[in-house]
């Protein structure tokens, strides 16, 4: 593949199998929507990169949906109810190209008004017998309870991490680049659920036909991520503490105890594991009261640095 071809869009799952699930009883519901030929309306929530636009196109895939008979709309960039009026309700009155329904992919639809959202739950119940709607939202609290009425949710919130694991393999293979487990595991439990980043990273660091650790000049939250897991892993906790306090913010320390909730074999067997999560829940407790947070998540990592040491 060309160095200037991009790897999440190359490697864009097409179908159901290609597709990375959450569990089995997702992937069956939406096999038994494709075998009946016809979806509901969907809402569809999770983080960012875990694939919900994906599995929307994989469904209109398997459908074998024309182009023509599906609606694109980007909710962050078109809020208003003027949008709602004039462009979605404009193409659902229209006749289908190819068979029973038009779709309407509205993504991030979390970002619509509240005026925008009611005339979107009024077409979704008028238009029910021409049009399917897929919504995608990040924070599904932002949506109205009439359109969570009128659609069946999915939440995509953690993905099977074999399968997860799998795909990355896969690419790799595929682009033939070499790369050894363990770094392959770091690149995983860094960015893991948002597969998209995963892919993005793997392809950022194996320009040279090989997958490279991550650098530790690399400034991003999830790079800095990458390098805490190897100060870790080299029980360089001093190395870990100072990366951390010199490179986030404040406002980011909940989300690296949320993201350490979620990797926590990063610290040691099952027995360290569940210590860990008594001090991450800890410090998540006493984040919200301490005058200063850099020095409650300091305490932490010593905390955390001498399970098993004790």
């Amino acid at each position: 593949m060309a160095l200037n071809d991009l790897w999440v869009e190359a490697y864009r799952p097409r179908t159901v199998d290609d597709y990375v699930w959450c569990d089995a009883k997702q992937k069956e519901q939406v096999k038994e929507w494709i075998n009946r030929g016809a979806i509901p309306h969907i809402l569809l929530s999770g983080a960012a990169g875990t694939g919900k636009t994906s599995l929307a196109k994989v469904i209109f895939n398997e459908l074998n949906v024309e182009s023509a008979d599906i609606l694109y709309v980007n909710a962050s960039e078109e809020t208003g109810v003027d949008n709602m009026r004039d462009k979605i309700i404009n193409f659902v009155k229209t006749m289908s190209f190819s068979g029973e329904y038009r779709y309407v992919l509205l993504d991030e639809a979390d970002y619509l008004s509240k005026n925008a959202q009611a005339i979107l739950r009024n077409a979704m119940e008028t238009y029910s017998n021409v049009a399917r709607f897929v919504l995608t939202c990040n924070y599904p609290h932002k949506i109205i309870d009439a359109i969570h009425s009128r659609c069946q949710g999915f939440s995509i919130k953690t993905l099977d991490k074999d399968d997860y694991k799998y795909r990355i393999l896969q690419i790799l293979a595929t682009e033939e680049i070499a790369g050894d487990e363990e770094t392959i595991d770091t690149y995983i439990s860094a960015y893991y659920p948002d597969l998209r980043k995963t892919i993005n990273a793997i392809q950022q660091n194996s320009t040279t036909g090989t997958l490279l650790p991550p650098s530790s000049s690399e400034s991003s939250n999830n790079d800095v991520y990458l390098t805490m897991i190897e100060c870790f892993k080299k029980k360089s906790l001093s190395e870990a503490r100072k990366l951390l306090i010199g490179n986030l913010q404040p406002e980011e320390i909940e989300n690296l105890y949320i993201f350490m909730y979620q990797n926590l074999e990063i610290f040691g067997g099952p027995t360290q594991q569940e210590d860990a999560i008594l001090v991450i829940k800890q410090a998540l407790v006493d984040h919200t009261i301490v005058a200063d947070p850099e020095i409650n998540l300091a305490a932490a990592l010593v905390r955390l640095g001498r399970l098993g040491q004790e």
